[in-house]
């Protein structure tokens, strides 16, 4: 069974910086699409950022210029790099991984990122 495990989150300062990473456990031969969504007190949740198993990237508009999303294949790993942080940032961020196009895919836990003005 394949799971999925987030880790960086935490408290940051408006205009602050953090790194996510998500990998899965368990067994996973093929990773079509991994990307980051995040979920704000009484919003529903949003897509922040995707990448797919060519390194093509799609991101929330909110977000461009701002979050960088890479992928290490060797790993299975994708990390987002979240650069001058914004109060409106605050969101519980989780991962998400598709094994194949279109699919549900798998999703982690989640991890909280605060941001402070």
């Amino acid at each position: 069974q394949v799971q999925v495990v987030e880790s960086g989150g935490g408290l940051v300062q408006a205009g602050g910086s953090l790194r996510l990473s998500c990998a899965p456990s368990g067994s996973i031969f093929t990773i079509r699409v991994m990307g980051w969504y995040r979920q704000a007190p009484g919003k529903q949740r949003e897509l922040v950022a995707i990448i797919t198993d060519v390194g093509l990237t799609n991101y929330a508009d909110s977000v461009k210029g701002r979050f960088t999303i890479s992928r290490d294949n060797a790993k299975n790993t994708i990390y987002l790099q979240l650069n001058s942080l914004k109060p409106e940032d605050t969101a519980v961020y989780y991962c998400n991984i598709k094994t194949t196009y279109g699919s549900s895919g798998y999703w982690g836990q989640g991890t909280q990122v605060t941001v402070s003005s």
